[in-house]
């Protein structure tokens, strides 16, 4: 009978985690507005494996995934939009490449660092 208690206290902290989530979002909304785009220089070499990140072709379907793997695939991911944007909108200035990121690219790059 006591395992019973357990899914409310879970319950509990999912509804607080919840909240929590709305007001991280509404503190999204407002960094967005403030801060749509950072400007970024990055070494050539690293901007160019972005860009190849994007122009690479993935293979179909996946197996079940541990979340070491998804997380491993979300950041591949998150490189390869930076390639996108890095295409569309970098220019080289000497060994660098300048691009304006989206704040929430950026903000996955430096998680990823971390």
């Amino acid at each position: 009978m006591l395992g019973s208690l357990a899914p409310v206290v879970d319950q509990e902290q999912y509804v607080q985690y919840r909240d929590d989530s709305k007001v991280l979002a509404a503190i999204g909304a407002h960094v967005d507005a403030q801060v749509g785009r950072v400007t970024v220089r990055l070494p050539r070499t690293v901007a160019e494996a972005a860009m190849d990140a994007w122009e690479r072709d993935e293979l179909g379907g996946r197996a079940p995934e541990t979340h070491e793997e998804y997380m491993q695939r979300d950041r591949a991911a998150e490189l390869a939009f930076i390639g996108l944007a890095i295409s569309e909108r970098g220019r080289r200035e000497g060994e660098e490449v300048v691009i304006d990121l989206d704040v929430a690219s950026a903000g996955a790059a430096l998680r990823a660092s971390q």
